[in-house]
């Protein structure tokens, strides 16, 4: 619920910090005090179009802050998460409006736009009167409250899923009809690039191999060389190779007479006689392979250019030429293959099909049962709210299967008719004012524990209206706040007196200035307000007994 609103410099308010509490809470004040001003603000802390002219004059900028006290569980939590932003269970929305028309929006302190903003305000406070725009209004919502009014979210989920289901599996056929028409277009092609790579016959790897090999081939006759200059030093008459084997004998002949000084000398002469003998090996076997390496350098030059300017016809890397030639041996096997694939996708389309019109035409005809117990609730509360004339009506209509949907195969509207024979039109258009807040008052008592909203505002609620028919809608009111935290902007003194907070707005003098300022009542102060509600400028004892009866949820006395 919200349970603060802080305004600072907007329109005529110069600075108000106001707390609200559960139930019903009530805004009086006369004509032109400023309580349209208080909806503004609010309609901008949720995310309502603001401009300059919003800035009370002489100040730099407008600040609203609202400041929302909800369970974990509530869907604006949800939203915060797929947006990435810190959420707790509390929750404050914050918006700047400068004097040069430019707007900032915060949630918790973190910057977000204004777009979301909105979305936020619209899961938190819904407005019901002349500046209505979403909610029960919006006819998108109508199959969700009805389907919340008779608890048939499980049955809606089912149809959802059903539907899902369904319209994956077309997708997928929708798809595989689509890669086999371009891989018919293009079989000729396909069959043609197959067998060139077949006969090319591309290994992982083998660019670099071949790159490798013919480095080495550009350079044989120099490697060779180099070989058997170093093998003729390790080897023949002068030889290191017979050089270290001299040395070893002499040494190991003086040895046993040096009482052990020479052991360390001998045994690294040992150590080079072997690695001499290893290193001349080795040699050899680089000669050997050298002789017979991956054959001629024209031959390997050959097949690396010619899987090069492979890889350039097909736009891809050498090493890409062994998977494009699987990708390109699939394709023509789908086109082989598509009759099995695509029966076998129609196949399973036409069940998934048939489970979602099973689920959808239950839920369609359990929506039509609800529709009427949900007529006769609404047709109840009408009279009493001077709307004895007006019918409500819940259509739940089967829609083409081109409509057909997530929510199922039937489109919910509420419509109404204000007139006897007039035949019931789209609730969206009834006109704005007293009369349309009183048909969403009285649709909001009957949807009281449906929705998610946990704060409705009415103004206007009481415009045309008195005596019973006031007090009827302070009672409906009262009790609908019971369900949520209702804020209702009235003029009349039966649903002042129902409130469980009572704030009166006026305006002020303040040097040559007229701010709007806002006051919580309580005890005298509410009596007296109340009083004037009822008599007027001059206020009368009679009125105030009256107003004290009132309060005390008594009907006053004549005055």
């Amino acid at each position: 619920m919200l349970v603060s609103l802080a305004i600072r410099d907007v329109v005529l308010i110069e600075r108000l910090a106001l707390p609200f509490r559960p139930g019903l809470c009530v805004l009086t004040g006369e004509t032109g005090a400023g309580k349209s001003i208080l909806l503004d603000a609010l309609g901008l802390a949720l995310g309502a179009r603001g401009d300059s002219g919003l800035v009370r004059r002489g100040a730099d900028q407008a600040v609203v802050t609202a400041e929302f006290q909800l369970p974990a569980s509530h869907p604006v939590f949800e939203i915060l998460r797929e947006q990435g932003l810190d959420g707790a269970e509390g929750l404050t929305l914050r918006r700047v409006v400068t004097v040069d028309g430019r707007s900032r929006a915060f949630v918790n302190d973190q910057p977000i736009g204004v777009a979301l903003l909105r979305r936020l305000g619209a899961e938190l406070v819904e407005v019901h009167g002349q500046f209505d725009s979403h909610g029960l209004l919006d006819p998108r919502t109508h199959g969700v409250v009805l389907d919340a009014y008779a608890g048939l979210e499980a049955e809606a989920v089912r149809v959802e899923a059903a539907w899902r289901a369904w319209r994956q599996v077309e997708q997928a056929r929708t798809r595989a009809e689509s890669d086999i028409a371009r891989a018919r277009a293009e079989e000729d092609y396909l069959r043609h690039a197959a067998a060139e790579l077949d006969e090319l016959a591309p290994q992982p790897g083998e660019e670099q191999t071949l790159a490798e090999t013919r480095a080495v081939l550009m350079h044989r006759e120099r490697l060779m060389e180099a070989i058997n200059g170093a093998a003729a030093e390790l080897g023949g008459e002068r030889g290191a190779e017979r050089a270290v084997a001299s040395a070893l004998r002499q040494i190991g002949r003086a040895a046993e007479k040096a009482g052990g000084r020479l052991d360390e000398a001998l045994a690294a002469l040992d150590r080079a006689a072997s690695e001499l003998a290893e290193a001349s090996e080795q040699l050899g076997r680089v000669s050997t392979d050298l002789d017979g390496d991956g054959g001629s350098l024209e031959q390997v030059e050959e097949r690396l250019f010619a899987l090069r300017a492979a890889a350039r016809k097909h736009a891809v890397a050498v090493d890409g030429l062994a998977g494009l030639r699987e990708a390109l041996v699939q394709r023509l096997a789908l086109i082989e293959d598509q009759g099995d694939e695509l029966t076998r996708l129609a196949r399973e389309a036409a069940h998934c099909r048939t489970r979602y019109l099973e689920a959808a035409q239950a839920l369609s005809e359990r929506r039509r049962a609800a529709a009427a117990g949900l007529d006769a609730a609404v047709a109840e509360e009408l009279p009493p709210l001077k709307l004895e004339r007006a019918r409500f009506m819940t259509a739940a209509e089967t829609v083409a299967e081109d409509d057909w949907g997530a929510s199922g195969i039937d489109r919910v509207t509420f419509r109404i008719s204000t007139n006897p024979g007039a035949p019931p039109g789209p609730l969206n258009r009834i006109a704005s004012g007293g009369e349309l807040a009183r048909f969403m008052l009285a649709l909001k008592v009957v949807l009281a524990r449906t929705g998610s909203v946990p704060t409705l505002v009415f103004d206007e609620v009481d415009a045309g209206i008195g005596g019973a028919v006031a007090a009827a809608v302070g009672e409906r009111l009262e009790r609908l706040g019971r369900e949520v935290q209702v804020l209702v902007v009235t003029h009349s003194p039966q649903v002042a007196a129902r409130g469980t907070g009572h704030f009166q707005v006026r305006k002020d003098q303040k040097g040559d200035a007229v701010v709007t300022d806002v006051v919580e009542l309580e005890g005298e102060d509410r009596r007296e307000e109340i009083a004037r509600m009822l008599s007027g400028a001059h206020i009368t004892r009679e009125a105030r007994a009256a107003a004290a009866q009132l309060i005390k949820g008594k009907p006053p006395r004549l005055l």
